[in-house]
């Protein structure tokens, strides 16, 4: 080493290594590695979208009559129980770790993607995004289709949800990106790396194969990265709305 370094200096060479942004000589051998010699990354994307929309859709079922309710239903101490939902949500994960595992032990749910969908379909961020959408729907209307004879139900589905749909949405987005990134909840309880999403797949490529990595992440971003360019206006809106309240 010492011998070849110094023959460098001898010779007077003045070269540097350079780096440029893009590669000399373009190529998309690591693609075609990536998409047709690669399958267990198909597996852990559909792992990853069966996560993320099994989660998605059990918020919906859940998050959104209970925001509506939060905003709109009448019973006895709602503001405390409403208080006690932003206390839960800014509990980290660490703290609820050992009783989710306990709970999913006793329901035999460990080792399934159930284990990861069950927990944060009770998330309640999306509550605390919606809640604000509904509670701005003006009281002059509900009540004039209340005197209209219209159910609770009636006027939750045909007034609710049209009226609340960009704070539906923009939950269910920062959801989705929360739930497409996880790394501790599949990490702790699935065992098996066949059930492994995308999120625990890409930390575990080793250095020799650093082209499949970029080409992973590349990959696994084009599906949020289009979403948000869908939904960016609703996002938007959402993440203003409960920002400036208090």
């Amino acid at each position: 080493m010492k011998n070849n370094l110094s023959a460098v200096l001898e010779s007077g060479t003045t070269e540097f290594i350079t780096w440029s942004a893009l590669p000399l000589y373009p190529t998309l051998q690591s693609y075609v590695k990536l998409l047709l010699d690669t399958p267990e990354f198909f597996v852990m994307f559909w792992n990853s979208v069966r996560i993320s929309v099994g989660v998605l859709l059990g918020q919906f079922l859940i998050a959104t009559p209970c925001a509506w309710g939060f905003a709109q239903g009448k019973f006895k101490k709602k503001k405390q129980l409403f208080f006690l939902y932003i206390i839960l949500m800014l509990l980290p994960f660490q703290v609820l770790m050992l009783p989710e595992y306990l709970m999913l032990k006793n329901l035999n749910l460990l080792d399934t993607l159930g284990a990861v969908i069950l927990p944060n379909i009770f998330n309640t961020f999306p509550v605390f995004i919606m809640y604000y959408f509904f509670k701005a729907i003006p009281k002059a209307m509900l009540e004039a289709a209340r005197v209209d004879g219209a159910s609770e139900l009636r006027i939750f589905f045909q007034i609710g949800i049209p009226l609340g749909k960009s704070g539906i949405v923009s939950a269910l987005l920062l959801s989705f990106f929360e739930n497409w990134n996880l790394i501790e909840q599949p990490m702790l309880f699935l065992e098996n790396k066949q059930k492994w999403p995308l999120s625990l797949q890409l930390p575990n490529i080793s250095l020799d194969r650093a082209d499949i990595a970029i080409v992973s992440s590349i990959i696994t971003m084009i599906l949020p990265i289009l979403l948000f360019l869908l939904f960016q206006k609703e996002l938007e809106e959402g993440i203003a709305t409960s920002a400036s309240k208090e």
